[in-house]
């Protein structure tokens, strides 16, 4: 039975993370699974689940290396729960851990389970590098001799070209553009210029030394290999600093180091449960995880912007919620680019492209920028890719917790492959 007698609400008891840490940093030694069973590690020893079997734990990681085929069932198992809690590796590029507490939300919802962690952890420093097809195809084929001439034969094919080895490269395979350069395209279509990225980046960086300095991270992020916050935010940023920037995609371009994500490791989770499981445990809920929602743009045929998806998610969610742009008390936008997010509101703005490509009768509106990110954006903070939807999330429900006159948040996190997740979190 997929359904219980009645559906259940998804109470966000708590998110905690790692630093996030520039690659080939603090962190160039750790991998995936040492990264991601720290996040899981500090949710088991805040919320003192040790012992505890729970429903399920889904997460998982955009750069993976083959020997992490079961990377969250392998994390789990250091996590300190009980051993028969499982674990599901899922992915959804820079989604994929929204995606996870969606999931865990929806069996939580649906009467499948009482309790479940969702997250997600990457790493650049330790991304997996391999040597070309030609030299595998040459292994496996003297793997595959039934006698010593077939299988010492293929070894004369070998040339010093197969000791190339090949590094994995953040493009799209339907383009081959890197999403930097996919980015640029949105950003001359939709005529964001550089001083309006610099200034959104700028204000990420404001946002987030701000919040550090008044303690807010305190109880969301634990020590982590010395590190004991992300050491990527610049509480000294500047329009005049981040003007004199290259540009990193383009020598015309507007997307520089400073207005785009850099590459980061780290991990994060989030714990989720029923009401009456949190109260039995005397644990806290911070708020509600109420809609998700997840699309695709076709950008293969140059039509839509790679990173456009959440364009179409969000007015797709607010109509299943009954709601519009404006009743939200806070907006958590993931940053890749800060092209990308001018690029989203812009859209969500003209009344053309709201008309003609999402078919709704009137522009979905503006937001308040104030309520934007508040705590600071992925441009400061860093992105290892699959970490951030939880890292967004456990930000979110401890924002709406701290506020009394608030009712809900928005998240929206553009994916790779053109894709968008989008959720809905209230009081």
């Amino acid at each position: 039975m997929l359904v219980g007698s009645a559906v259940r609400r998804v109470a966000i008891v708590g998110g905690l993370r790692i630093p996030f840490a520039r690659a080939y940093g603090a962190y160039a030694t750790a991998s995936n699974q040492d990264m991601l069973t720290a996040a899981l590690r500090a949710v088991v020893e805040r919320f003192k689940l040790q012992g505890e079997r729970l429903g399920d734990v889904a997460a998982g990681a955009v750069l993976k290396h083959s020997r992490d085929y079961n990377l969250v069932r392998e994390s789990v198992l250091s996590s300190g729960l009980d051993a028969h809690t499982p674990g599901l590796d899922m992915q959804r590029a820079c989604g994929t851990s929204l995606e996870a507490a969606i999931d865990i939300g929806n069996k939580i919802a649906l009467g499948q389970i009482e309790a479940g962690i969702a997250g997600g952890t990457d790493s650049i420093s330790d991304a997996p590098v391999v040597y070309p097809r030609s030299y595998q195809r040459l292994l496996l084929a003297s793997y595959r001799g039934r006698n010593a001439w077939e299988r010492v034969s293929p070894w004369f094919g070998l040339r010093p070209r197969h000791f190339k080895p090949v590094l994995p490269a953040v493009v799209e395979p339907r383009t081959g553009l890197s999403m930097g350069q996919s980015t640029e395209i949105m950003a001359k279509r939709w005529r964001v210029g550089r001083a309006e990225q610099d200034q959104l980046a700028q204000q990420s960086h404001l946002k987030a030394a701000a919040a550090w300095r008044a303690g807010f991270y305190d109880d969301l992020v634990v020590e982590y290999l010395g590190l004991k916050s992300d050491n990527n935010i610049r509480a000294d940023s500047s329009a005049e600093k981040l003007a004199k920037l290259r540009p990193s995609f383009a020598a015309d371009g507007t997307l520089t180091a400073g207005n785009s994500t850099p590459l980061t490791d780290g991990a994060s989770a989030v714990l989720l449960a029923t009401p009456e499981w949190a109260a039995e445990r005397k644990l806290p809920v911070l708020a509600y995880l109420r809609y998700g929602k997840v699309w695709a743009v076709d950008f293969a045929a140059g039509k839509e912007g790679l990173l456009m998806a959440p364009t179409y998610a969000v007015p797709a969610m607010l109509r299943d919620a009954g709601l519009t742009l404006k009743d939200f008390d806070y907006y958590e936008i993931h940053e890749a680019f800060a092209a990308q997010v001018l690029c989203t509101l812009k859209a969500w703005q003209s009344p053309e492209y709201c008309r003609d490509v999402l078919g709704l009768p009137e522009p979905l509106g503006s937001i308040d920028l104030a309520r934007l990110n508040v705590k600071g954006g992925s441009v400061a903070i860093g992105h290892p890719f699959a970490a951030t939807g939880a890292r967004v999330l456990g930000t979110l429900a401890k924002i709406l917790a701290g506020d009394t006159s608030a009712k809900r948040g928005l998240i929206s996190v553009c994916a790779a492959g053109g894709m968008g997740v989008t959720a809905i979190v209230e009081r």
